[in-house]
């Protein structure tokens, strides 16, 4: 609200506010900046990090083992391979396309078990600097979009307050003005 006389207050324009206006109007800037800036470092540390992972895959390798039986890659298309024949050969089936999706399942899940993610060689500051981002960058994510709607809600409301409040001053100095022009 407009300062009164008598409190401390600063001038923006022809304008008076009170320290706690000015903090409040702050924090509100702030709550943007904590947003985008956790969002930087979350990015960052992430991408740091992306470049210092060596990603593996044996798919096309020995294959894996299923109930004491070696599988190799290129059996594991054979359920792909029939489920497509059947789809085709009994004009699309319910049961073929299941057969077929099955299929397609067991590629996508013997890709992703084939695959082996480790890191390359760095020193113990660039690990500490990777985590520092990531999860700082995440913290300050998390207090944002975690924080208590009803902090808003009263914060809100307490502005649309001070702003009604503003309103009716300003009312009465046009008043006050009107009147002495009218003198």
């Amino acid at each position: 609200m407009l300062a009164k006389l008598g409190e401390v207050g600063h001038n923006i324009g022809k304008w008076r506010f009170r320290k706690d206006e000015l903090n409040n109007m702050k924090n509100a800037k702030n709550e943007l900046l904590e947003f985008l800036g956790g969002l930087a470092m979350l990015v960052v540390g992430l991408y740091i990090l992306s470049q210092k992972v060596m990603v593996y895959s044996s798919f096309f390798g020995f294959g894996w083992m299923l109930g004491g039986f070696s599988v190799s890659s290129g059996m594991i298309m054979i359920p792909f391979i029939i489920g497509i024949v059947w789809m085709f050969a009994s004009g699309g089936s319910f049961v073929s396309k299941v057969f077929t999706g099955l299929g397609v399942l067991i590629i996508i899940v013997s890709l992703v078990m084939s695959t082996s993610i480790s890191l390359v060689h760095m020193r113990l500051y660039e690990w500490v600097i990777i985590l520092i981002l990531i999860f700082g960058g995440a913290g300050l994510l998390a207090r944002i979009l975690l924080a208590n709607p009803k902090q808003f809600a009263e914060e809100d409301s307490g502005r649309i307050k001070e702003l009604e409040e503003r309103r009716k001053i300003l009312e009465v100095e046009r008043e006050i003005e009107q009147i002495k022009r009218g003198k």
